[in-house]
């Protein structure tokens, strides 16, 4: 099976909205075994129910960058910003890359000066990217008219940081702008979430990063999850206790994993993984002492 994303925009209609799926790239299948150490291939290869989708035949894993488009509340939501165009990164993977994105997302019917609220589940370099673009020799704002939000403990985290370069140049140009155009809203996360809208809120999942949240998005009646980074790959559905890499707390990233999929197994909330591989999305069902993930067909796709 190939890893290319598709060439359309996928989207799943929850009660009376629809989320479209904006891809930016396949992630090469090294990265599988670099972010998530503990997937050994015998582990992989055991779970039949990640083949062929989530995982091939030898257990390397499949992930991907994109974000996610909806309309809630009278408001234009776009959730993470991916890894962007041009960005200086250590990671080869993400170094300059010159992709079609922007063009994918207003196919999607979401023009950057259309989006009125950007949410960042956390500051990360593969989730801001696409906050800023290169105009005229500066990073600017992508969503000029938007709000960008992220929890308050997220970013006063990184506020107190010591950074290495890699991550000071990912906040410069993709973070400090932003800031210094006024359109960053922090917000407190308590342990029962934050509505940031109706039918909108964040909820509390951290220790991949200190204030991580994942974004719970309906009608009412129907919800959907998008799990950030909470949640890298199905994989960790059989095996909460897998964190990556580059965990800020790795006893507390698991902790939120196996409190968020217990909330959601067996339920009719459709789950829309940041880093899942097509099709994405799924219901979160018993697997034993764990779960699984149900994968949930996209409704359609708009051309892209």
């Amino acid at each position: 099976m190939s890893t290319a994303l598709t060439t359309t925009a996928p989207f799943w209609t929850v009660g009376d909205v629809t989320v479209h799926r904006v891809d930016e790239t396949a992630l090469p299948p090294a990265t599988g075994a670099w972010l998530l150490p503990g997937a050994t291939a015998p582990l992989v290869t055991e779970q039949d129910w990640l083949r062929p989708h989530f995982a091939d035949d030898s257990g390397v894993l499949r992930l991907a960058s994109h974000t996610f488009a909806f309309s809630v509340a009278g408001l234009r939501v776009l959730v993470d910003t991916g890894i962007g165009n041009g960005k200086e990164r250590a990671n080869p993977a993400w170094h300059r890359l010159d992709t079609d994105y922007l063009d994918r997302l207003t196919a999607a019917g979401f023009p950057p000066e259309s989006v009125d609220l950007v949410v960042l589940t956390h500051l990360h370099a593969d989730h801001v990217g696409w906050n800023t673009r290169l105009v005229d020799g500066e990073w600017r704002p992508t969503f000029p008219r938007a709000r960008y939000v992220t929890s308050r403990a997220e970013r006063e985290f990184w506020a107190g940081h010591a950074m290495d370069e890699a991550r000071r140049q990912m906040f410069l140009d993709s973070v400090v702008p932003v800031e210094e155009a006024g359109l960053l809203d922090l917000v407190d996360v308590p342990a029962g979430g934050a509505e940031l809208a109706p039918n909108l809120r964040l909820i509390p999942t951290p220790g991949h990063t200190p204030g991580h949240v994942a974004v719970e998005v309906g009608d009412g009646r129907r919800t959907a999850l998008i799990t950030g980074d909470c949640i890298h790959h199905p994989v960790q559905f059989a095996h909460p206790s897998i964190g990556a890499c580059v965990d800020i707390d790795p006893a507390l990233s698991e902790a939120s994993r196996r409190a968020l999929l217990a909330s959601l197994s067996g339920t009719d909330t459709l789950v829309l993984g940041t880093h899942f591989a097509p099709p994405t999305a799924g219901l979160v069902v018993p697997h034993g002492d764990a779960h699984r993930l149900a994968p949930v067909a996209a409704d359609g796709a708009r051309p892209a």
